[in-house]
Formats: C-alpha cells, structure tokens, sequence
C-alpha cells in the first residue's frame, strides 16, 4: 500500500476530484493549507503600496491505495492540477505498513 500526499492550488480541486473519481479512486481526504515553495510567495499591490503575501493557500490531498494504482492516480493529479506556472505543486509518495477499517477491525488492502 501506498499513501499519496499531492499539494496543489485551490483552484484546480474540484477539477483533480472529478477526475478521480472517475478513475475509481477508492477515498481521499482534503485539507486546506497554506505554505509556498521556491518561489517564497508573492509580492502585491493594494492602494499603490506593495505587500508581501509569504503563505500562499493551497490544498493537500490525501489518497491511501494499492500499490497498482499509484502511477494512475499520480498520473490524474499531475495532468489536471498541471497549469505550467510557478506554483503548481508536488506530489509525494509513501509506504504504508497496515490500515485499519475501524467499524470491521479489517486490515491491509481490505481496510481501505
């Protein structure tokens, strides 16, 4: 099993949902967050005066699956939250030991 933790701009999550749950994503969790990359945030003007804007709103998702489906699903993301601007996001990839249904007591693949 595989954990997916992809980190992209607001405005593209209803767009990576749909798509996702058209390739039979099996769940996901959504959080909102705010941080910046290389690109250290943004400079902008508001009444003639320049402001700093260093955290700039992003989402994070989170996906737990089977190893098989890694590549589709982080092949979805990366073609649908992709604009080709600074800023776009990244995606990350971790091993998963066990997972727990809570409700059943099932575990491993079973759970999730």
């Amino acid at each position: 099993m595989k954990k997916i933790e992809a980190v992209f701009r607001v405005e593209k999550l209803e767009d990576v949902t749909d798509a996702l749950e058209k390739i039979g994503c099996p769940g996901i969790m959504i959080t909102n967050i705010e941080g910046h990359g290389r690109q250290k945030g943004l400079t902008e003007q508001f009444r003639g005066r320049e402001y700093k804007v260093s955290f700039l709103p992003k989402i994070k998702i989170e996906i737990v699956l089977k190893d098989g489906d890694v590549e589709k699903v982080v092949n979805t993301i990366a073609r649908i939250a992709q604009t080709g601007e600074i800023g776009d996001g990244k995606i990350f990839i971790y091993p998963v030991e066990n997972a727990v249904r809570i409700r059943t007591g099932e575990k491993g693949e079973g759970a999730i």
